[in-house]
């Protein structure tokens, strides 16, 4: 199997997401405005909240959600350790399957810190 370039899947991601923002502008204005909203600090902080949308990805099976969320949370300053446990509750919420895209985080979270 070939190893995977998660820094560059991450930055096709952006461009992706950027296109849409020329094509769609209203829509993905409405959406960065949602996630801002969403992911601000409040009783929960930021790098928690982040970790609950990766625990969501993993559950949800979303790849390209789990290289933003895995990357969103290491910049709110999750660790190892942090991410680990929400790919726990993940697994816990979406069983094999959950096992199967928190293995992609794992990979994803090594691309992205090394």
């Amino acid at each position: 199997m070939a190893k995977r370039n998660i820094k560059e899947e991450a930055k096709e991601l952006n461009e992706g997401m950027a296109q849409l923002a020329r094509a769609i502008p209203g829509v993905m204005k409405g959406f960065n405005e949602l996630h801002h909203a969403a992911t601000a600090d409040g009783a929960l902080s930021t790098k928690e909240k982040e970790l609950i949308a990766l625990g969501i990805a993993v559950a949800v099976r979303c790849s390209h959600c789990i290289v933003a969320h895995v990357g969103s949370a290491l910049q709110a300053g999750a660790t190892r350790e942090e991410i680990m446990e929400a790919l726990g509750v993940a697994i816990m919420m979406s069983g094999g399957p959950g096992v199967a895209y928190s293995t992609e985080a794992m990979e994803v979270f090594e691309g992205l810190t090394q």
